[in-house]
């Protein structure tokens, strides 16, 4: 029987609230009819170049950084969308959603390739700690662009607006009183070259003791 079965969605949105206060991991998993997809999510200032190494090899998706829109705004960056004139960009296309929250993806000024668990890891706790105090940061003499870590800037309505990963992960990191910075990556099953199913991510949350939450749960508590 899995904790879904045992475990009310309330609770389930509260250990999530208190992993992330804690600096350890939640997997999210947005909803059957969106993406269908579970992203395991760190709060950005908590990743080590061993928390990189577990997204690679246990996610396996893209590794991404959400930012609030208020830090995004205040780090001026823009939609990616928004910034390109490539014939490419002219339709998103998308199935499940209006719009993509990608941004600009960076590295710290102070990585090498910024490819390493060590320099995208040092990417991310700096962004968080940007984002600890956005106001004051030259983000530009900080960071550069492009780089490895993907920017993610979530809608301003949050969950009201939106409700993708980025928003869910930034809704969570606000509800546990840390900096609006948190790592996604997508769950990926290597047996069928598509999106690890929910019950097999809740096994893995099982396994590793990581809270798993629904994001309807989280859209119910803090939508």
């Amino acid at each position: 029987m899995s904790r879904s079965d045992t475990v009310s969605g309330q609770a389930r949105v509260d250990a999530a609230i208190d992993a992330m206060r804690a600096g350890r991991p939640v997997c999210i998993h947005d909803a059957v009819d969106r993406e269908g997809e579970t992203d395991l999510v760190y709060p950005a200032g908590a990743v080590t170049p061993e928390a990189v190494a577990r997204l690679r090899n246990d996610a396996g998706g893209l590794v991404c950084v959400a930012l609030s829109d208020a830090v995004a705004d205040a780090f001026e960056l823009p939609f990616l969308h928004d910034s390109l004139t490539h014939p490419a960009a002219g339709s998103h296309d998308l199935a499940y959603d209006e719009r993509s929250s990608f941004s600009l993806p960076v590295n710290h000024r102070d990585t090498r390739t910024g490819i390493t668990d060590a320099d995208r890891s040092l990417t991310i706790r700096e962004l968080a700690k940007a984002a600890a105090d956005p106001e004051t940061i030259d983000f530009a003499g900080r960071f550069r662009s492009p780089g490895h870590v993907h920017l993610l800037r979530a809608a301003p309505g949050l969950l009201a607006e939106r409700q993708g990963h980025t928003e869910l992960g930034i809704a969570l990191a606000k509800a546990a009183g840390i900096p609006l910075a948190v790592v996604v990556c997508e769950m990926l099953d290597d047996e069928s070259g598509r999106a690890l199913s929910p019950e097999a991510a809740e096994a893995y949350a099982d396994r590793h003791e990581i809270p798993y939450v629904e994001g309807r749960e989280l859209v119910e508590r803090l939508g």
